[in-house]
């Protein structure tokens, strides 16, 4: 039986009780791209120690996961290290002009009812949909 299912509950699960202690313990919404452009930009300083943690948090969970289950993930992902590093300054560029990213808009803003959150979520849904349909179909770039 496929457990795929299961993993993204368990990961969706353990995304909302963050994003739940983050407000509860902060009083700020879970952005992850906030939380790093306030480091990069140094607009936030004053909680540098609050953020660093919580990215440490966010890089140390997943490899204590992997390291106990012996999980390898299937990505899928291109190994055409021009396409990497392109997709990851356009995510970049993308959520500093939403003023959001998929945790800050997706997760908190939809669960708050945010107008601005859910219609973030669905223009950055539909252009991911668009960009994969165009990278993979006409261009061939992914495979």
């Amino acid at each position: 039986m496929e457990t795929d299912w299961i993993m993204g509950l368990v990961g969706g699960l353990m995304i909302g009780l963050a994003a739940s202690l983050y407000l509860l313990g902060n009083g700020r919404i879970m952005g992850a791209s906030g939380i790093i452009g306030g480091l990069v930009d140094k607009s936030e300083w004053s909680s540098a120690t609050d953020r660093i943690v919580f990215l440490i948090g966010l890089i140390l969970a997943p490899s204590i996961y992997i390291f106990i289950f012996e999980f390898e993930a299937d990505t899928k992902a291109t190994t055409n290290v021009i396409i990497l590093i392109l997709a990851g300054l356009l995510v970049g560029f993308g959520t500093r002009l939403a003023n959001g990213c998929t945790s800050g808009h997706g997760v908190c803003g939809i669960s708050r009812l945010s107008i601005r959150g859910i219609a973030s979520t669905i223009f950055y849904i539909f252009a991911g949909v668009v960009t994969v349909a165009l990278l993979r179909n006409l261009w061939g770039a992914i495979q």
